[in-house]
């Protein structure tokens, strides 16, 4: 397990954001290159055009795609308590599915990116109504996940969120 670090100047940022700091972003503060990167691209996307439930399901399909344990938990957490996503809505995520058919597009293709590892065919999730801009903004989603999802397991970081 990599040691989380216990202050850093970002943490006051982190707060602001998530209302704590995660013991995954204690792990990361130990590259200050790693923290600024994932912030940054964190917070771009958190302004893109992507409702949040539909970053949440795309957290989820990542974070179970991946087999990260911590990311399904935090994004389990976050998906009911900010996105409002129902139990079975979580679940669908999960398996990179969704009983709306626009969001079961959105985190097919998600699931298919990770799964490929990019050699997924955005055409069912633009004949879906997803714009090139989301299309855009789902690439870079999965590509954070995949992110936290390899730092947690490199790292094996403790799990500080309610069980999944």
């Amino acid at each position: 397990m990599f040691e989380p670090v216990q202050d850093h100047p970002l943490f006051g940022q982190v707060r602001q954001r998530l209302g704590r700091v995660p013991n995954m972003t204690k792990v990361m503060a130990n590259s200050d290159a790693v923290l600024t990167g994932y912030l940054g691209l964190m917070g771009a996307l958190k302004d893109g055009t992507l409702p949040a439930p539909t970053s949440e399901r795309i957290a989820l399909t990542v974070g179970a795609s991946n087999d990260c344990g911590y990311c399904v938990a935090a994004h389990t957490f976050a998906g009911k308590r900010v996105a409002k996503l129902s139990d079975a809505e979580v679940e669908a995520a999960k398996q990179g599915s969704s009983a709306d058919p626009k969001e079961a597009a959105a985190v097919a293709f998600a699931r298919e990116l990770t799964e490929t590892r990019g050699k997924a065919d955005p055409a069912a999730v633009l004949a879906a109504g997803w714009s090139e801009e989301q299309v855009l903004e789902i690439v870079a989603l999965v590509a954070l996940q995949t992110l936290t999802n390899y730092v947690n397991k490199v790292a094996r970081t403790e799990n500080d969120w309610p069980a999944a």
